[in-house]
């Protein structure tokens, strides 16, 4: 470290840093578990009052009520992959769980509390639903527009919970914050500073 022109030595102290967030884990557990419940109680009232019923028309025809067993990932897709579905939802849950420690950002939070449930949903159903273990079918039941899927593919909570969350949490990387609760403008900026310190050191 060079001294200045008076002999002194340059103050290279880093200036403070702003306090984080407090953790957002509990915003996980509140709206996690309310989401996944709605899911499996709206599953099993489709299942009783729906099941080998016709596409029921409600809300002036916004959507059709019918039961579809899905063995494929939300809206229909990747049919026949149903095992390799049901490892990639055990990976997002891991995932999301390894987050929850450092997790500091509301929006984050509520966007990982919705993918969760929504992978739990449907994960109970791959688990615990015919034809088997790993294999089973999810329940869907919410055909918007039109019956059968004609207009869009039918789906359930859990699906839409996984789509809004989705959406949220790719807001928030837009809007330039981390799951942390800082700004990735700012992460940046305390890099920078950390990298200025050591080469003056």
């Amino acid at each position: 470290m060079k001294p200045d022109e008076t002999g002194a030595e340059p103050d290279t102290a880093e200036p403070p840093t702003a306090p984080l967030p407090p953790r957002k884990v509990w915003l996980v557990a509140a709206v996690a578990p309310v989401v996944l419940v709605i899911d499996q109680v709206t599953k099993q009232l489709a299942l009783a009052g729906l099941e080998h019923e016709p596409p029921v028309r409600v809300l002036g025809g916004l959507f059709h009520l019918q039961i579809v067993r899905n063995p494929g990932a939300a809206w229909g897709m990747a049919t026949g992959m149903t095992w390799v579905l049901t490892l990639i939802a055990l990976a997002v849950v891991i995932g999301i769980v390894w987050v929850l420690p450092k997790l500091r950002s509301t929006g984050w939070a509520i966007g990982l509390a919705l993918v969760l449930a929504g992978a739990l949903g449907n994960l109970l159903d791959r688990f615990f639903r015919a034809p088997g273990a790993m294999h089973g079918h999810v329940v869907d039941f919410l055909s918007p527009f039109a019956p059968n899927g004609e207009a869009f593919p039918v789906f359930n909570i859990a699906d839409a919970a996984i789509c809004v969350g989705g959406a949220l949490i790719v807001l928030m990387a837009l809007l330039g914050r981390d799951y942390d609760g800082r700004s990735t403008a700012d992460k940046k900026s305390a890099d920078k500073s950390a990298d200025k310190s050591k080469d003056d050191k």
